[in-house]
């Protein structure tokens, strides 16, 4: 395909596709620019969409960048193009995070369409999965997955599966005792607006009445009188994604890397929602990775599991956020 037959559908059709990322507290700390020669896609950061308190460094913001990343490039090879990236092109404006141009004709790759048509599928689902167990197969082409974005996924035994729960327990607790953090997170949950940003209340789902999986109450505060509860799996799998490093490329690829393991989970009917709580405190992050295992850097939790879909949360499309020019 000819990068000339780039029209106004096909490329909000790209746009759309990258922000059907899942992105923290669905801020979709993103917005994307056109410079038409060559044709390049520029994803940059809202920094006025960021949880300053929750999130203050940015790592979460660019994380979920890297996620409508991905998608975009997914989008694009779809089309027909191959996506050529750059991840931080200008380090004079550090709030342009990546750009894709359009290359040439895209390689054969058969998975691009099944992970095109699950980017339109996938959900985070904070409900409870069953006791059914993932297939050893399927864990192994997840951590493929994420070792083809320069990533790691490590699904650790039952007794380091209790350490990230129990640290993701402490990292609930402190949220929901920070007055400044959980205000934030009680700004960002609400019935859907014109803005298509936020949490609505339906899809934050239930507690583990059993107090084992700390399921994130986005409302903090609230009385747990007033909380549903129901019974979660036992034997939850837990994944931990890590990077080598931790620089803010590091956080982009990341992100590539947690959409394509959802994405591929997708594919195998396999739920997932995060459990970002315990990477919100830098002690308890510091445990989440093993002490005999390779030096690395944890970014993100992923609960893995069958079990209903989950609700979807709202999207701002091409038309909310105007696509401007790259350069200026």
């Amino acid at each position: 395909m000819s990068s000339a037959t780039l029209d106004a559908p096909t490329l909000e059709t790209l746009v759309s596709a990258a922000v059907a990322a899942p992105s923290i507290h669905n801020t979709q700390p993103w917005r994307f620019w056109l410079d038409p020669d060559p044709v390049t896609v520029g994803l940059r950061a809202v920094a006025e969409r960021g949880l300053r308190h929750i999130d203050p460094v940015g790592r979460a913001l660019h994380i979920s960048a890297g996620c409508a990343l991905l998608n975009l490039r997914v989008a694009v090879a779809r089309f027909g193009w191959e996506p050529v990236t750059r991840l931080l092109p200008q380090p004079a404006e550090p709030g342009l995070l990546a750009t894709v141009r359009l290359g040439g004709t895209a390689r054969s790759n058969p998975s691009v369409p099944h992970l095109y048509e699950a980017l339109w599928r996938r959900h985070s689902s904070r409900f409870p999965f069953s006791e059914r167990p993932l297939p050893t197969r399927v864990l192994a082409e997840l951590g493929e997955a994420a070792h083809a974005e320069g990533a790691t996924l490590t699904v650790p035994a039952p007794d380091g599966t209790g350490r990230l729960l129990h640290l993701t327990k402490q990292a609930e607790h402190r949220n929901a005792n920070d007055p400044e953090r959980a205000m934030e997170s009680r700004r960002w949950v609400h019935e859907p607006d014109e803005g298509s940003l936020g949490m609505p209340p339906r899809v934050l789902g239930p507690q583990d009445f059993r107090e084992r999986i700390p399921m994130r109450d986005f409302i903090a505060h609230r009385h747990p009188d007033v909380l549903p509860a129901r019974s979660f799996e036992r034997h939850p799998v837990i994944a931990v994604l890590s990077t080598a490093h931790d620089r803010r490329s590091d956080w982009l690829r990341a992100g590539q890397a947690l959409e394509r393991v959802l994405l591929v989970a997708t594919t195998h009917g396999v739920r997932a929602s995060l459990l970002h709580q315990a990477l919100e405190w830098p002690d308890l992050r510091e445990g989440l990775l093993p002490d005999e295992g390779p030096l690395g850097h944890a970014q993100m939790l992923i609960r893995l599991g069958y079990g209903p879909a989950g609700p979807s949360t709202p999207r701002r499309g091409a038309s909310a956020d105007p696509i401007g020019p790259i350069l200026h």
